[in-house]
């Protein structure tokens, strides 16, 4: 067994046996039953080792894109926050396919758009907005954009994500529709602010003409599912527009339950395990 896959193998089982004692329930997906294998966070005594760890789920989310076919040229950009300098952030290199993605050629960029660590350049438009929405809400951990086929599309519309299924129920009244400099390319300084002041308290955002964006308080997980979850989720309100029928909406208390119970950081988080769990098997060299 190569020596990257036997240590990451070795980590999964320390994380995934779960201890309802010690880990108090934050969803009711979580187990009653003591020692079964489900997902968890490790804890970390050392920033170096937290940092390699994010860095790492940073490389996941971005390979994860590349599978989705979530690449156009160079545009498209997920970031993290350091946990030992939260004014700085890792993101994709430019000009990097997702694909191609890894710990090594990842950057880390401060607020004013300068590159702190690494040998890639950042990209302007992801610099800006990124930028704008980590320095606005410190709560923010991570946050994930790309210019995707349906989301794209259903993004000229300038409305929002109906409530059509259960899926679709995860996004209801946490999502919010930006019209503001709408199409218009997010290369100037002023337009992160803009953006920035729309992500009070919600996990994502449709720009108009623009495309996706997701936001976590969580993970950098958990904000990528969260946009796979997001395109899906218009492809499929697509879809039923496109039959001229009008569908049946999930009743506001109804999908106010589902988001609650399935629409979490912590919910995002615990879809990617599963993305997460074939990607250290099938890409090791993301962890080069």
């Amino acid at each position: 067994m190569p020596a990257v896959l036997e240590k990451i193998q070795s980590l999964d089982q320390k994380e995934h046996r779960y201890d309802p004692l010690t880990n108090p329930k934050v969803s009711i997906y979580q187990p009653d039953q003591p020692g079964l294998i489900y997902p968890g966070r490790p804890g970390f005594d050392d920033v170096t080792q937290e940092r390699q760890y994010l860095k790492e789920r940073l490389a996941g989310a971005c390979r994860a894109f590349a599978r989705q076919a979530f690449d156009y040229g160079f545009a498209g950009h997920l970031t993290v926050r350091d946990p030992e300098h939260p004014n700085l952030y890792w993101t994709n290199p430019m000009a990097v396919h997702f694909s191609q993605v890894k710990v090594s050629n990842l950057i880390l960029v401060d607020h004013q758009g300068q590159v702190v660590e690494g040998r890639h350049a950042v990209n302007r438009a992801g610099f800006v907005l990124h930028a704008a929405v980590h320095e606005a809400h410190p709560d923010i951990q991570a946050m994930c954009h790309a210019h995707t086929l349906h989301g794209t599309a259903f993004a000229s519309l300038g409305q929002p994500l109906l409530p059509i299924s259960q899926d679709a129920a995860a996004f209801f009244e946490d999502h919010v529709v930006i019209s503001d400099e709408a199409g218009q390319v997010a290369v100037e300084l002023n337009a992160g602010p803009k953006v920035a002041d729309w992500f009070k308290g919600v996990k994502a955002a449709i720009h108009q003409n623009h495309g996706l964006f997701t936001a976590s308080r969580h993970s950098i997980e958990a904000a990528a599912f969260w946009f796979i979850a997001l395109e899906r989720c218009c492809q499929q309100q697509l879809a039923v527009m496109a039959t001229g029928q009008t569908p049946h909406l999930v009743p506001a208390d109804r999908a106010r339950y589902s988001r609650e119970h399935v629409g979490s950081d912590y919910i995002g988080w615990l879809h990617f395990q599963t993305i997460w769990n074939d990607l250290i098997r099938s890409e090791p060299d993301l962890f080069e």
